[in-house]
């Protein structure tokens, strides 16, 4: 697929570097990366002679890109957001020898001019604000555990004060997290939406209250992906084979290639359902009589996971084991 007319935008944290490709040629500009900045963009490409069907792609650098990629849906432009993995391999198929902003700008626009692109669809606003608090949660979480290493790592003959100062931070901290996790637990119960599919994805054994909320953060509805195969893609849970001729045929793994939070998010649960999942208490039997590594047999309990929390919230249904695993559609690998 050829675009006549495409947009490429670097985002970083301060400013974004935009370049219109359009005949062989290139426009560039800077601008910050600020609310003012986003609706300078918007009549700078109007001025320029780009319409919002021109299709503007961007890299996913997180809360970053998040905010201009929301203006740009928001007034009805056709934005696209990539994962990082595309562009760089796009780089290295022109072997790309300049790493600037600038540079990146117009890598970017000459990929959107050849590349199939999605229509990226922003996260509802509840959505939003229970990623802001699953993430407010994980950090305060990493701060008790950084404290309570420092408390482990505190010789015998340390001074008694530095550990009650150490403590009562502990104890602040522990305070901060369950009201957090009171906090979400009272948004999704508050949102129609989010609380049906919380209900629908925690029938499902291995997925506890906690990383529901984290999967619903990160991913938002589900429905919005075609099929239970698009959704592990985007989460990164699909197997990558390597074979090659007979020589080549090494073990399949986790591709990586996708949403990382959302798949450290399914990691626990991925290590609970093999205890107390029938579905995947089975196949992964079944695995290790193949000879799969533990760690293998974890990744196809994620990817199982995420076929099963598609097929609930999708059909609307609590989780039933007894349905044939064949309705599940997912294939053997990992």
């Amino acid at each position: 697929m050829m675009n006549d007319v495409a947009v490429g935008i670097d985002v970083s944290k301060s400013k974004l570097d935009i370049c219109i490709a359009r005949d062989g040629k290139y426009k560039s500009k800077s601008l910050s990366n600020t609310k003012s900045g986003h609706k300078e963009l918007t009549k700078w490409l109007e001025a320029q002679g780009v319409t919002s069907e021109t299709p503007v792609a961007l890299e996913a650098t997180g809360p970053y890109s998040e905010a201009i990629a929301i203006h740009l849906s928001d007034n009805a432009w056709c934005v696209s957001v990539i994962n990082p993995a595309r562009i760089s391999g796009f780089a290295k198929s022109e072997l790309a020898r300049n790493k600037t902003d600038k540079a990146d700008a117009k890598l970017i626009a000459r990929f959107a001019l050849r590349a199939d692109l999605e229509i990226w669809q922003p996260l509802t606003p509840a959505v939003r604000e229970l990623r802001a608090l699953v993430d407010r949660l994980q950090a305060l979480s990493d701060m008790r555990q950084q404290e309570l290493n420092r408390i482990e790592g505190l010789s015998e003959t340390a001074q008694l004060t530095v550990k009650e100062m150490i403590m009562d931070h502990v104890q602040w901290l522990e305070k901060q997290i369950d009201s957090i996790k009171s906090d979400i637990d009272d948004h999704i119960d508050g949102n129609t939406e989010l609380k049906q599919d919380a209900e629908l994805i925690e029938s499902i054994p291995g997925m506890g209250r906690r990383s529901t909320a984290q999967f619903l953060a990160y991913i938002g509805d589900v429905r919005r992906f075609k099929n239970a195969k698009a959704l592990a893609a985007f989460i990164g849970v699909t197997p990558r084979q390597k074979q090659s001729g007979t020589s080549i045929k090494g073990r399949s793994s986790l591709s990586r290639t996708g949403h990382n939070a959302a798949r450290k998010s399914l990691f626990m649960p991925g290590m609970v359902a093999k205890r107390f999942n029938p579905v995947i208490i089975a196949a992964s039997a079944r695995l290790e009589a193949r000879g799969l590594t533990p760690k293998a047999i974890v990744g196809a309990s994620m990817r199982r996971l995420v076929h099963m929390i598609y097929g609930v919230v999708k059909s609307g249904t609590h989780f039933n084991a007894k349905i044939p695993l064949s309705r599940l559609d997912f294939q053997e690998g990992i």
